[in-house]
């Protein structure tokens, strides 16, 4: 896997191989045209034109997609023309499960460290972790996180005293819940957003 991502970014730069983009973007509107309930009255040819003028954003993208994130337009911000990708896998994204949730927590661990950190690995990618409410808006649209769970962006408050929250689906309700920041789960990730 490290190897052919060596492959499609070019030198240093967050940017990817001609190849690669027109695999990435064909990806993202097979998978934008088969979920048109997610976007209502965004066109796909908007999107596309955004991202081709973006190869930062589009290199996240495809962090997000090879991470098992699955990321597809949810919405389009008027004010600022931009718009909005939630990772829409229907489970916590596989490759990026078994992180605590920030560098200060991983440090904190004396042994069975993690290999990293929601934190850390949303900033290395150039995406957001979802809030709590951002979190809520993404479960209007379908039923995720039934069988895992999913870091949200933490309050200063909590973090300061040791916890970090996560958040899933069960009962066909979403519940948001609480752990040690240190704490770290097979079945936990967390979902990133970004705005292009």
């Amino acid at each position: 896997m490290r190897a052919t991502r060596a492959r499609n970014i070019n030198s240093n730069k967050k940017d990817l191989s001609s190849e690669h983009r027109k695999e990435l973007l064909g990806a993202l509107k097979a998978r934008f045209e088969k979920n048109m309930n997610r976007h209502k009255g965004i066109e796909w040819a908007k999107v596309q034109a955004k991202l081709e003028a973006n190869a930062e954003k589009l290199w996240s993208l495809n962090e997000m997609e090879r991470t098992g994130g699955e990321p597809d337009v949810v919405g389009h911000d008027k004010r600022t023309g931009e718009y909005i990708f939630y990772d829409c896998s229907a489970e916590s994204p596989k490759g990026r499960r078994s992180i605590c949730y920030d560098r200060e927590a991983l440090e904190s661990r004396k042994e069975r460290k993690p290999e990293d950190s929601a934190i850390d690995m949303a900033a290395a990618m150039g995406v957001e972790l979802l809030t709590e409410e951002q979190y809520r808006e993404l479960q209007k649209i379908g039923n995720f996180d039934t069988k895992t769970s999913s870091w949200v962006k933490t309050p200063s408050d909590i973090r300061k005293l040791g916890g970090a929250l996560f958040c899933d689906r069960r009962y066909d309700a979403v519940f948001v819940y609480h752990n040690g920041a240190e704490s770290y789960y097979a079945a936990r990730a967390f979902r990133g957003s970004l705005r292009v």
